[in-house]
């Protein structure tokens, strides 16, 4: 089967509906897992020739909130879901859902290539993104206004940044939100003085900052070693999330992504593997 007809069968099974798909499985989530969760579904449906999965993005918010309503089989996400989000869950389908880590993600922090700066601690990037710190100059660079950029608040990466970065304080009204992490990467990529945040994996055209845990601390990058080991202060894990314990045909691609084999495509990608 051709990429243009694969991807024309899904977009009908889609407009249908998983009654007319039979065995189709449906994956709806995070923007950073996007790309992997496409390269998985498709290596596993080359190899098993009847299964059709379905994968979209839209935020890890949106997914979760299509696991709540019943219309994902999967939801991908790059933050943990909230306790207020598993009792509704609870209340509709008497179950607090299933989590599964399916691999690693270290969330760079990106500038232009043309950017003199190298390197910041986790303040100076907290201080950036609240609107404290607004010129290079302040932290090492030529004089110019820094440009902001980030994601839309049903991000699972805006979650995780306002709260591992910013400590849960609110993001500069400066900052221009872009619909996916690939979106971010190309302004970045385009203006010599924004900053932008997201998954390792998109960091094509930008350049990935060293971040110092402290002052004092050398700086890190995401590497496969350092969000591995954990010394890399924006590791983090990236999620599956399941109504009920899976079963059947959702086992067997569940169970894949988990193998080797899956794990392998997920470095391919340029994530990190969970084991």
């Amino acid at each position: 089967m051709n990429t243009m007809f694969r991807n024309t069968l899904l977009l009908m099974l889609a407009l249908v509906g998983p009654a007319f798909a039979g065995k189709a499985i449906t994956v709806k989530g995070s923007d950073t897992m996007v790309i992997l969760g496409q390269r998985w579904a498709e290596r596993y449906m080359n190899a098993n020739p009847g299964q059709v999965i379905m994968v979209t993005g839209g935020g890890s918010g949106t997914g979760i909130a299509a696991l709540i309503n019943g219309t994902t089989d999967i939801c991908q996400s790059s933050r943990t879901m909230k306790q207020d989000e598993k009792l509704k869950l609870r209340d509709r389908f008497q179950t607090m859902g299933v989590e599964i880590p399916v691999a690693k993600d270290g969330l760079s922090v990106y500038v232009n290539q043309a950017n003199g700066v190298k390197q910041l601690t986790m303040d100076q990037v907290r201080d950036i993104y609240l609107g404290v710190v607004t010129n290079w100059n302040q932290v090492g660079g030529k004089d110019a206004a820094i440009i902001l950029y980030g994601r839309e608040n049903s991000s699972g990466t805006y979650g995780f940044f306002k709260e591992h970065v910013l400590g849960g304080g609110d993001f500069s009204p400066r900052v221009q939100t872009l619909p996916g992490t690939a979106a971010v990467v190309n302004a970045v990529s385009k203006d010599p003085n924004g900053i932008g945040y997201g998954g390792a994996a998109y960091a094509k055209g930008v350049r990935d900052l060293g971040i110092k845990p402290n002052a004092k601390s050398a700086a890190i990058l995401p590497t496969a070693a350092t969000v591995h080991d954990g010394s890399y202060p924006l590791s983090r894990e990236l999620y599956f999330y399941l109504r009920m314990k899976p079963a059947g045909d959702m086992k067997k691609f569940v169970d894949w992504v988990l193998s080797a084999e899956g794990q392998k495509l997920a470095v391919e990608v340029g994530y990190y593997p969970i084991h």
